[in-house]
């Protein structure tokens, strides 16, 4: 197949350059999944594209949910149909067509706890399976099934089931999130668009009343630019309010931001072939297989401190156990625990007075598109799932003045690795073969890179020893270190362990044991000096003991105060 166009320093420096000259007819700002998903939108349809991101992409909030492409069942129970069916259509398309080699199928059960549920929770899931299939997609899953109590047993021995009158067994989908807006900026870039991550915007530029663009600098190499282009679409989920603050005036929108933490435990701690979901008291608890792991989540509290670094406290991971623990006979406990990540939901609510944080639970997740000056679009709101959607309309509405611009067409534009992968899972054992690696090893790289695993296996083949485990974390391969810099767009040791692999979450040290490997690799290809990997490394353990801190403090004051003790290196 042919080589993609890789996200490396080459092209960083080349789209610093690009967006530097000249005038744009769109520039996103904001590396997040509505971001990239814009940068997406406008590029093929045809028009002059760039994307800033002042940190990592998906450094934010689209690395930090339950990674899950869902319709959002609890949803239905609010009578908000037109979103649940809008996700699930969104759902199958992701599955289907855009990203099967990203997107796969996760089954659930939902525990019931009266006799009385099941009719009501039955006519719910059918609901929910009948928009899924009467969609303008493939539905892509398994219909749902009634499970009773001995199946139950089966099916999950480390649930509770004396007190439980059976379960309802759904399917919807998961994906790895930073994977999912990683490959969407990559698939923009390869169509034409100008991504520079590290790259803050620092103002607007005006004519008038009219924004004509941004002032930005490169956080790396300590320079200023004007950004000049016809319209800004600002799709900076919980920063929403300090960007308007940028452009002044009266803001549109309001963003309230919900953090939401989950905690990782290894897969032996939960005998069970499904994931689950109940409801709490404040929100909704899943249990989601992971890989070796299942992710435990959520919760739902205001937050008004650091947006950048949201920190769990030892309060929200109680939580989360204590209610993980009413479904099962063998009870976690914090020494089971081996990653615990917290991320900030962009929620719209009705514009509130200074001081007044309000409920998070009661707010919709319908995106709204604003545009509270022309040549500014502000989007917020939504869901992962409808990421598509959100980037369209403000797509929409950005260009609504352009002349005989070409409608959406990412309906039909699958994203790179989807190319390629049913073929090359069909080929799988003679992939394991001819590479010498283990098929279950090529199975996961099917699952991250899908038709781009001709890349993996290219660099094996030139260098055997990447083909060997990441020492510290040996699930991964040493490849996919360098590749993460060499093709997806990763510039710190933060960016591979944290969202390019998942190993700052994976594993029971949180990746210390792997920082210096792991920084040794990507040092050959970014040019490093000792001194700079040996940064780089002491940065990462900082961060690490920063958050494990935080996670003993009781409250959210204590805990952001422990957090932001290691910032970002850039």
């Amino acid at each position: 197949m042919t080589l993609a166009k890789a996200l490396d320093a080459d092209q960083r420096a080349d789209a610093l350059q690009q967006l530097g000259s000249g005038e744009l007819d769109v520039l996103v700002v904001g590396g997040g999944i509505v971001g990239v998903g814009a940068a997406l939108d406008a590029v093929t349809r045809g028009l002059k594209v760039g994307l800033v991101e002042q940190r990592d992409l998906a450094s934010g909030t689209s690395s930090r949910s339950s990674k899950l492409v869902h319709g959002g069942l609890r949803y239905l129970e609010m009578f908000d149909f037109a979103l649940v069916k809008e996700a699930l259509e969104e759902r199958g398309l992701l599955l289907t067509r855009l990203a099967p080699h990203l997107v796969r199928p996760v089954p659930f059960l939902y525990p019931l706890e009266h006799a009385w549920e099941r009719p009501y929770v039955g006519a719910g899931v059918a609901l929910y399976d009948t928009m899924a299939m009467t969609g303008k997609y493939d539905m892509g899953v398994p219909k749902h099934k009634h499970v009773f109590r001995k199946q139950l047993a089966r099916m999950a021995p480390d649930i509770r089931t004396d007190d439980l009158h059976g379960a309802i067994r759904y399917y919807d989908c998961q994906v790895d999130d930073a994977r999912l807006v990683m490959t969407i900026a990559r698939t923009a870039a390869n169509n034409g668009a100008h991504v520079a991550t590290r790259t803050k915007v620092t103002g607007f530029l005006r004519e008038g009343d009219r924004v004509v663009g941004v002032r930005a600098r490169d956080l790396e190499g300590q320079r200023d630019l004007e950004i000049r282009a016809r319209v800004v679409i600002n799709a900076a989920g919980v920063w929403t309010d300090e960007v308007q603050d940028l452009v002044g005036g009266e803001a549109q929108l309001d963003v309230d931001a919900s953090k939401g933490i989950h905690v990782v435990v290894p897969k032996d701690r939960i005998r069970s072939e499904c994931g689950f979901i109940t409801k709490t008291e404040k929100s909704v608890l899943f249990v989601i297989p992971w890989d070796q792991f299942w992710i435990i989540g959520t919760t739902d509290t205001a937050w008004d401190l650091d947006l950048a670094h949201p920190a769990a406290s030892k309060t929200d991971i109680d939580y989360v156990l204590e209610h993980a623990n009413r479904l099962l006979k063998d009870p976690l406990d914090h020494r089971d625990v081996v990653g615990v990540y917290a991320g900030l939901r962009p929620l719209l609510k009705p514009m509130r007075k200074e001081g007044d944080m309000g409920e998070t639970t009661k707010l919709s997740r319908e995106h709204t598109v604003a545009n509270p000056v022309p040549g500014l679009v502000l989007v917020a709101g939504g869901k992962l799932t409808t990421y598509r959607v959100m980037a369209r309309d403000a797509v929409d509405h950005a260009i609504r003045d352009f002349d005989a611009t070409p409608a959406s067409i990412t309906d039909r534009v699958p994203l790179m690795g989807a190319w390629g992968h049913e073929a090359r899972t069909n080929q799988r054992v003679a992939l394991s073969r001819a590479s010498g690696l283990e098929i279950g090893m090529i199975d996961h790289l099917l699952g991250r890179y899908g038709g781009l695993v001709d890349e993996l296996l290219a660099l094996i083949h030139r260098r055997p020893d990447l083909g060997e485990p990441l020492p510290g974390a040996e699930h991964y391969l040493r490849a996919e270190v360098l590749y993460a810099v060499t093709h997806e767009g990763a510039r710190h040791l933060d960016d591979v362990l944290a969202r390019r692999t998942r190993v700052s979450i994976e594993t029971f040290d949180r990746g210390i044991a792997a920082a210096r490997p792991a920084a040794e690799l990507m040092a050959e290809a970014l040019g490093w000096d000792e001194a700079q990997l040996t940064d780089e490394v002491d940065h990462y353990l900082r961060r690490v003991e920063a958050e494990r801190q935080s996670q003993l403090m009781p409250t959210d004051q204590e805990a952001d105060e422990a957090r932001v003790r290691a910032p970002d290196i850039v």
